[in-house]
Formats: C-alpha cells, structure tokens, sequence
C-alpha cells in the first residue's frame, strides 16, 4: 500500500510493477488454497461489477446465485458473478466465442466493434508494452466501442494482465478498485476516472499498487486459515474428509448437495448451526472464514457412504 501520495505518473508505474511482481510470486506459487483465493477475489470483482450497474446484491447475495440448481437462472446478478469467476477458472485465451459469452453475461448487447477485441488483446498481449499501460489502452478500447460496456472494459483489461504477466490461472484486480481513491479525483467532489480519459493510465497504476495489495492480505488470511484445517484434517475419521477439505480450498463455496465417489454429500446447515461458515439456507460450506469452531464440528458436516 502506498504511504504517500504519488505526485508523478512514473512512479505510480513503477509502484505498480513492484505490486505485480510479489503477486505474481505468490500466483505461481500455487498454494494448496490458491482456489478459493482466486474465486474469492472474483467474488469482490462481482460485488463492485454489481455496485457500478446499480444493484444492491452484496457477496452473500451473489455467492447464493452461485448455488443454484444446475441449468436455472442465477439473475443478472449471479451472471456478472458467472462472468468473473469464467474469467479466473479458465486459461487466459480469447476469441469470438468467449468473448460473446461474457458480452451475454454482463448484460450487453454485441457490438459489431466487439469482433475486433480479442485480435487486439492477443496484440497488446505480445507488444513490449508495460502491463498496466496495455490494461488501460484496452479498456479505453473497449469504451471507445461502445461506452457503456465498461464493465467488459474491465473484465478484458483484468484478462490481458493476465496474458502479459503469463498466469496460467488469471488473478482478478482492476474491476474491485474502479470506486477506490486511484480511480477518483481529490476533493468533495470527486469524480470517477472511467477507461478513455487522460488520467486513466495513473489511476490503473495506483489500482494495480493498491489491488495487489488487498490481494496478499486475503491470500495472508486465508493461508493462516487453511493451516488450521489442515492440521485438524488428520484427526477426522469420517470416509472422505479429506476430499471435502480440497474442495473448500479449491473454491470460495462448496454446496451442501456436493457429491463425489468417496462422498454421499454434505449435510445441511442444520447439522452445524454453531458454524459461522455455512449458510443454512444455501447449504453451503464456506472457506471463507474456516473458523476452529467449524473445524470441529467438521466430522458432523459429512455424510459417508
């Protein structure tokens, strides 16, 4: 995090490589916890996705759109949600037909200008070009296409740091900071700096110093987390526990309908109401807190063959 204003727009770039480079450490590291890491950071992509269209649903609203039946509409809400954690679950490649499916799920209409898009981030992608100032030139594209797509702005911009840092599994940063200070003016007053405008190369570098930042303190947290699971792990007795435990880390929410070959699924809320992690109505295991609580109440949640 910076201590101090950041007076000159060089220096904001070089804070912002200095940021990338220890998130880029820490992705490639590939902790045992990295997907729920990454989904999580997904998920506070989504919640500010939400914000800039206007809605209300907070993160506890949208991880329930999350769980919904298999082939029922999560809402537009859910939707954006469904685009961010696309964006983070698959390899960082584009083309017409990815790009149209996240045009749908941001609520857009295509544009014919659209088609051009993935062309140009290939482009961008293999250009010697600083990742921070090739994130803002496409997202400015993006608007200069159609301007109310900034959501997709953001989505692509967060898609090509992806490409030029070569994360074989995208970690999310830009669209939870477009309300943050680096993208607002000084003052009462302030306004929001959108992709397109003069200022927007310095706000993305002070995103990408600030957004890094927020995302090793939650990585920080959630490996503290997970080293409490895995230490009670051993001591479960119940057939498949382990399994159970790689799946909260693999991802920010596990249903409570999950089954596997080991597992006949886990037991509703009702078996844990103690837990602060799990959402009765939902069903849903949550390794978003793991708290010791949880833990041992862990052997009750799981249901065996």
């Amino acid at each position: 995090m910076l201590g101090s204003p950041v007076e000159y727009g060089t220096d904001a770039a070089f804070c912002a490589g200095a940021a990338l480079n220890s998130l880029d450490i820490l992705a490639r590291s590939e902790p045992a916890w990295g997907g729920a890491w990454r989904q999580r950071l997904a998920l506070k992509c989504a919640a500010a996705a939400v914000r800039l269209a206007g809605r209300s649903e907070d993160e506890a609203a949208l991880r329930d759109a999350n769980l919904r039946p298999a082939g029922s509409d999560p809402g537009p809400a859910g939707n954006l949600l469904a685009a961010w954690r696309q964006l983070t679950a698959r390899p960082p490649a584009i083309d017409s037909a990815r790009l149209g499916e996240v045009v749908d799920l941001l609520g857009l209409r295509w544009d014919d200008g659209f088609a051009d898009l993935p062309g140009a981030i290939d482009g961008m992608a293999r250009s010697g070009r600083p990742a921070p100032f090739g994130a803002a030139a496409i997202a400015s594209r993006v608007v200069t296409v159609s301007p109310r797509a900034e959501l997709l702005a953001w989505w692509c911009a967060d898609f090509l740091l992806a490409q030029k840092l070569r994360c074989p599994k995208p970690v999310q940063l830009l669209m939870a900071q477009v309300s943050a200070p680096a993208f607002r003016t000084p003052g009462h007053s302030a306004k929001r700096f959108r992709p397109g405008g003069e200022e927007i190369e310095r706000a993305v570098c002070l995103a990408l110093t600030q957004g890094p930042d927020d995302s090793l303190r939650l990585a920080a947290d959630l490996s503290r987390r997970a080293e409490r699971l895995a230490a009670v792990g051993p001591k479960l007795r119940a057939k498949g526990a382990g399994e159970v435990i790689r799946r909260l880390l693999e991802d920010d929410v596990v249903p409570g309908s999950l089954t596997t070959k080991k597992l006949v699924a886990l037991r509703s809320a009702a078996a844990v109401r103690t837990a602060a992690d799990i959402r009765g109505g939902a069903g849903a295991v949550r390794p978003r807190l793991l708290p010791a609580v949880w833990i041992s109440k862990l052997r009750c949640s799981i249901a065996t063959a």
